[in-house]
């Protein structure tokens, strides 16, 4: 899976100079995309199969609401944090 913690950046010389610090090590490849070209692609990198199965989890999970399948938000996000 792709990590897409973003960097904020500026250009100065024709060189991307990245604004703040990161954890990549030394000599860390990464891949810049332009937001505009994120955006114009619909926000994501999905392909045909990968949205389908987006939208199947996105249905299940609404049908797991409607049944009352819930937990609360924060105990969902600390659950999240912990498989980081």
């Amino acid at each position: 899976m792709i990590d897409m913690s973003a960097f904020k950046a500026h250009v100065k010389n024709g060189r991307i100079v990245v604004d703040e610090p990161t954890d990549l090590p030394d000599g860390e490849i990464i891949d810049l995309v332009p937001l505009d070209e994120v955006l114009a692609r619909g926000g994501d990198y999905l392909d045909e199969e990968e949205r389908e199965r987006l939208h199947d989890s996105l249905r299940e999970g609404i049908e797991q609401m409607k049944a009352g399948q819930t937990i609360d938000a924060d105990t969902a996000l600390a659950e999240l944090h912990t498989h980081r």
